[in-house]
């Protein structure tokens, strides 16, 4: 079958049904307005560019939570566009600043891929709790198996009550197997039963949940390093993605908990959930600038489909372009 490929498939549904799905500036409005009524308002009216201007620029980045380190790198870049005149008013500085704002985004555009495998593609799901884990992890089995993928999921998360049985509920709802024991078992164990029933079973992709929460900060991530081990005593190459979960609502505490897990755990991608709901969406540049790591999607809605694989120039265009 070759290799899955999300944003191929999406990008195949926009252009099959553009009008089935909002356009991804509706979904990110509150972003948007944050952007386009404090950031890009001041400089309507192709004013002349000058210090003001530039440090007002400045602070409202910092205020649309892009970061001080990113604002940092965008505004060098302007004052040497500027300094050359190659940026001579106000409108030439919004294109120029949805370049750059693009240009830092696009080295962590790498869509998940899944090749073929006559073992299971294991992707271990890490996060704080209430990130949007759970509902996650069940958008992206709806989209693996709409796309011909068998699916498992194994419910590691064994500490928070309710979260085996809000996994159990996608697996119902979807008709995908899920591996679970009751609310205190032991994570690892759950999960090494599910890795090797997923290679009994000859399923394409198995998605482990795992804990977000235990008593404290070291006790996680000793749980989610030994759930690692354990999962490799069945396949030596598991996981294939660890693949972190982040509110984006959460703004800059977002930045800390990727970094946390990333020392932990080594991240190899990330999700950035709730981004239809806040005015924070602007923290994705500070992730990227900081991190580096891959955004495999972002979550803009409650359904299947705004589980959205990430696309650097789409989502700055979303947020800054005029039309």
């Amino acid at each position: 079958m070759g290799i899955f490929s999300f944003l191929k498939r999406q990008k195949s549904e926009r252009a099959e049904a553009p009008e089935a799905a909002a356009p991804l500036e509706k979904k990110l409005t509150r972003t948007r307005s944050r952007f386009r009524d404090n950031l890009l308002d001041f400089m309507l009216g192709n004013k002349p560019i000058n210090a003001d201007l530039l440090e007002e620029l400045e602070s409202q980045l910092i205020m649309a939570d892009v970061g001080i380190d990113a604002t940092s790198r965008v505004m060098k870049s302007l004052n040497q566009q500027v300094s050359r005149s190659e940026v001579g008013d106000s409108e030439a500085l919004r294109l120029a600043l949805q370049k750059e704002l693009t240009s830092l985004l696009l080295p962590v555009e790498q869509p998940l891929e899944i090749p073929d495998s006559d073992s299971p593609f294991v992707i271990l799901v890490v996060g704080v709790n209430g990130s949007g884990k759970t509902t996650t992890i069940g958008k992206l089995a709806k989209q693996l198996q709409d796309g011909g993928k068998s699916v498992m999921l194994a419910a590691g998360d064994t500490f928070r009550a309710a979260a085996v049985e809000q996994l159990q509920a996608w697996g119902d709802r979807n008709n995908v197997p899920v591996v679970a024991q009751s609310t205190g078992s032991d994570s690892a164990s759950v999960i090494f039963d599910a890795v090797q029933s997923a290679k009994a079973r000859g399923i394409d992709v198995l998605i482990a949940d795992t804990a977000g929460r235990l008593h404290t900060q070291n006790n996680l991530m000793e749980e989610l390093q030994k759930v690692k081990r354990v999962m490799g005593k069945v396949d030596p190459t598991a996981p294939h993605e660890t693949l972190i979960v982040l509110d984006g609502g959460t703004g800059q505490n977002a930045l800390n908990q990727a970094q946390q897990f990333h020392d932990a755990m080594q991240l190899t991608g990330m999700v950035v959930t709730k981004l239809d709901g806040t005015a924070k969406g602007g923290v994705i540049f500070a992730i990227a600038d900081k991190l580096g790591l891959p955004i495999r999607f972002i979550g803009v809605g409650e359904q299947v489909a705004d589980l959205e694989v990430f696309e650097a120039e789409r989502y700055v265009n979303a947020l800054v372009a005029t039309s």
